[in-house]
C-alpha cells in the first residue's frame, strides 16, 4: 500500500506523507528524561553538600546515582532528541518517508527499554565501571541491535531519496551512526562471567586507552557531531537563510572527523600512558579548535541578515545561545588539554563546569 502511494505521489509530484508520529514519540520521551536527568543531577549535587541525603541507602548513594545521571542526560535525553531530529530532517532532505515504520517503532521501544534497564541496574550497582559505558553486556548487546536498526533505517531512507544531493546535516548524522557503532563495539568487548558480570578483554593501560578513546569520542560524535547535524538543518530553516558557507561546512565536517578521534589521550595526562601518546592527544586537541570554531562561525554567520529575529524569535535566541556555548566549550576543551593547564584544572570543578557548559549550554539549548 505504501509503495503504491509513493509511486502515485512520484508521478503526480505530490509531497510524500512523512512519519512524524515517531518524531513526536522521541520528542516526548526526551522531555521526560530531561526532567529526570536534571533531577538526578540536582539530587547528587545536594548529596555532596549534605551527605546524609543518601539516607545510608546504597541504591541512592552518589556513586550509583552519578552514572544514572550522566546516562539519563546523554543517552536518554540527548539520545531521544537525536533520534527525533534525525528522523525528522532525513525525511525532508530526502523527500521520502522513513525506510521502515516497523524499524522506526522498534528503535523507539528498544531505546526506551535500554533506558529502563539502565535505571534498574545502575542503582543496584550492576556496572562495568567504565564512564559512559557502565551498562553490562546484555544491555550493551541490546544497544548495538537498536543502533544498527537505526542505521538501517537512516541509510535506507537516504538510499531511496528523491534528492540527488545529500545535505550536510545528513553527513553529520552518518558520522554519528558509523562512529558510535565502532566505538561501542570495540569498547564493549568483554568476557561474560555471569548474566550481569563481565570483564574487559583489555587490561591495564590498554583498557584505559580504549575506554577514553570511547569516552572522548562518545561525547565527540554523540553530543557534538549529532547536534551539529541538528544545527545545520534547523538553524537555516528557522532563520530562513541558507547556510553561510557550504564549503566551510564540508571543511568543518572532514576536519572534525579526522581530528576528533585522536584527541582521547588528553583524558589521561599525567598517567602511565606513554608521554608521546599524551603529547599526540594534546596536539590533536589544540588543532581541534580550528574545525570546531569553523562550525561555530558558520552557524553564527548563517544569522547574517536575520539578526532582527534575535529580538523576536525565541527559537533563534536559544539557537544563538547554544552556538555561543559550543564555541566557548570547544575553546575551553583544547585549552584544558594543554599539560600545564591540565595540571591545575584536573580533579577540580572546572572540569565539571566544562562538561555542563556543553551538555546544558550546547545540547539542551
Amino acid at each position: 500500500m505504501l509503495e503504491t502511494q509513493e509511486k502515485v505521489s512520484k508521478q503526480l509530484d505530490i509531497p510524500p506523507v512523512y512519519d512524524d508520529e515517531i518524531v513526536k514519540k522521541f520528542c516526548l520521551a526526551s522531555l521526560v528524561f530531561a526532567i529526570l536527568g536534571m533531577f538526578f543531577g540536582v539530587w547528587i549535587a545536594s548529596e555532596l553538600a549534605f551527605p546524609a541525603m543518601n539516607f545510608d541507602l546504597p541504591w541512592i548513594s552518589f556513586g550509583r546515582l552519578r552514572p544514572l545521571h550522566t546516562n539519563t542526560v546523554i543517552f536518554a535525553f540527548g539520545g531521544n532528541l537525536l533520534f527525533a531530529a534525525c528522523y525528522y530532517s532525513v525525511q525532508r532532505t530526502s523527500r521520502v518517508r522513513l525506510f521502515s515504520d516497523k524499524i522506526s517503532n522498534f528503535t523507539f521501544w528498544g531505546w526506551q527499554t535500554v533506558i529502563v534497564l539502565a535505571a534498574i541496574t545502575l542503582p543496584l550497582g550492576i556496572t562495568r565501571a567504565k564512564e559512559y559505558a557502565e551498562l553490562e553486556w546484555p544491555i550493551a548487546i541490546l544497544i548495538a541491535i537498536v543502533w544498527v536498526a537505526f542505521g538501517i533505517n537512516f541509510f535506507g531512507t537516504l538510499w531511496r531519496r528523491k534528492e540527488k544531493h545529500i545535505y550536510v546535516a545528513n553527513w553529520f548524522f552518518m558520522a554519528l551512526i558509523i562512529a558510535v557503532t565502532i566505538l561501542h563495539v570495540f569498547n564493549g568487548l568483554v568476557y561474560p562471567v555471569t548474566l550481569w558480570k563481565s570483564y574487559s578483554v583489555y587490561a591495564g593501560l590498554q583498557d584505559a586507552m580504549v575506554q577514553w578513546w570511547y569516552g572522548h569520542n562518545a561525547v565527540g560524535f554523540f553530543l557534538t557531531a549529532g547536534f551539529l547535524g541538528v544545527m545545520y538543518y534547523f538553524l537555516p530553516k528557522q532563520a530562513q537563510r541558507p547556510v553561510f558557507s557550504y564549503r566551510l561546512s564540508i571543511i568543518h565536517f572532514w576536519g572534525l572527523i579526522f581530528i576528533y578521534v585522536w584527541a582521547g589521550p588528553h583524558h589521561l595526562l599525567y598517567t602511565a600512558l606513554p608521554e608521546w601518546t599524551q603529547t599526540l592527544g594534546m596536539t590533536f586537541s589544540i588543532v581541534l579548535l580550528a574545525p570546531s570554531w569553523g562550525g561555530m562561525i558558520n552557524g553564527l554567520f548563517t544569522l547574517k541578515g536575520a539578526w532582527d529575529k534575535l529580538r523576536t524569535d525565541p527559537i533563534i535566541k536559544f539557537m544563538f545561545v547554544a552556538i555561543s556555548f559550543y564555541g566557548m566549550s570547544t575553546f575551553e576543551g583544547p585549552m584544558m588539554a594543554i599539560r600545564t593547564v591540565n595540571a591545575l584544572s584536573h580533579y577540580t570543578d572546572w572540569t565539571v563546569g566544562h562538561v555542563h557548559s556543553g551538555a546544558l549550554g550546547w545540547v539542551a539549548m
